[in-house]
């Protein structure tokens, strides 16, 4: 069963830049999928029509088996949360009080807009701390934290919402390596035992290798790679890193420009 389908997606901007160029693919449910590709590839755009931030031009977007529309937002994004790469956390609350914000979705209109939330929310909320390993911080500010911990806060906010779909957009471009190996195995846990489909944006090809079930390489608007991590070769990785006007002797030279 698919989590996410895509098909024939097109986002074209007013100025007349096409960043996805007719994208189909099928995302399984349960499953951990990373999507490969240089800045300007189109990774970015492709992720924000899967919560409706963006509007395909022409094509459509589907989660569980229903299109994405402005008509059903709110209730899709019942099932999907997105993990960012500058965290989106507000610095001057509580650690707790922005994991809440993960359950502004399941509240009213007025709940959301004064921060009413239930003992059952604030429950989650603390399971999911629990979760990433960081209830004893739950009372600290927020902008106290290091920014691992805080990517932490950030999967903790996107699982109280008990999504069904976690999409990740760069979640450790601004982490160091130790930080982005902790963020990446906690991501792929929570994929493997909660059976969350996870979609995950990374520039760095060797965490997509290790924790990808399945890598879809972008370039130009394109999908110009889809398979399991054993499958992407130098060949595939320098259509992936290929740049317009630019011939590269090796996949070295195309990531070292990537």
């Amino acid at each position: 069963m698919s989590s996410i389908v895509i098909h024939q997606a097109v986002k074209r901007y007013a100025n007349g830049f096409e960043a996805l160029k007719g994208i189909n693919a099928e995302i399984g449910s349960g499953s951990f999928t990373v999507i490969l590709g240089p800045s300007g590839a189109g990774k970015s755009t492709l992720l924000r029509l899967m919560n409706g931030l963006e509007t395909p031009t022409s094509g459509e977007v589907s989660i569980n088996s229903e299109t994405v529309r402005k008509s059903n937002l709110r209730r899709i994004r019942h099932s999907v949360s997105m993990v960012f790469q500058q965290f989106n956390l507000v610095d001057r609350l509580s650690v707790v009080t922005n994991v809440l914000t993960g359950r502004l979705a399941h509240r009213s209109w007025l709940g959301s807009v004064f921060y009413l939330f239930r003992q059952s929310d604030m429950q989650i909320a603390q399971q999911a701390l629990e979760r990433v390993g960081l209830l004893d911080k739950a009372w600290n500010r927020a902008d106290k934290l290091s920014g691992g911990q805080q990517q932490r806060v950030g999967i903790a906010r996107a699982l109280a919402q008990q999504p069904k779909i976690i999409l990740a957009d760069e979640p450790v471009a601004s982490l160091d390596p130790v930080a982005s190996e902790e963020i990446m195995v906690l991501l792929r846990e929570i994929c493997t035992r909660d059976q969350i489909t996870v979609v995950v944006n990374l520039h760095q090809v060797e965490l997509a290798k290790r924790f990808a079930d399945r890598i879809i390489g972008m370039n130009q608007g394109q999908i110009v790679f889809d398979g399991p991590p054993e499958q992407l070769t130098s060949l595939a990785l320098q259509k992936i890193y290929h740049r317009e006007g630019a011939e590269y002797e090796n996949v070295h030279a195309a990531l070292a420009n990537a």
